[in-house]
């Protein structure tokens, strides 16, 4: 699976918000400001390409679908990031935000009780 570019990804996430649907409707669930049709039909027809997406003809127009969840396309991504830059530890990511102040008490007790919530 290859990574996505910052263009990819904002048409991923748009796909994934509608599903299955044409070039205009990904337009509509996309964030403003939003690329011209042609750069994003650019876009998707690269995903497609890459394996992201299916595609099916339907009359003269092209429906796309993802191909990965969102869900597998993070899971994948956000290992290789804490693998990269953050030692391999899941602790470390954490504290990296939270000396940055990018994440509170209360998320942090929220996190844990979710751990907690799991055993």
């Amino acid at each position: 699976m290859e990574k996505l570019t910052i263009q990819e990804q904002d048409a991923m996430l748009a796909v994934w918000k509608t599903g299955e649907g044409n070039v205009k409707s990904f337009m509509e669930a996309m964030t403003p400001p939003v690329p011209p049709y042609t750069t994003v039909a650019s876009t998707i027809k690269n995903l497609e390409k890459k394996g992201y997406l299916h595609s099916r003809l339907v009359g003269n127009a092209y429906l796309y679908a993802p191909a990965i969840s969102e869900e597998a396309y993070k899971q994948k991504f956000m290992g290789s990031v804490v693998k990269d830059y953050f030692e391999n530890s899941y602790k470390e990511l954490v504290s990296f935000f939270a000396q940055k102040n990018k994440i509170s008490a209360d998320e942090l007790r929220e996190i844990i009780g979710l751990i907690e919530g799991k055993k």
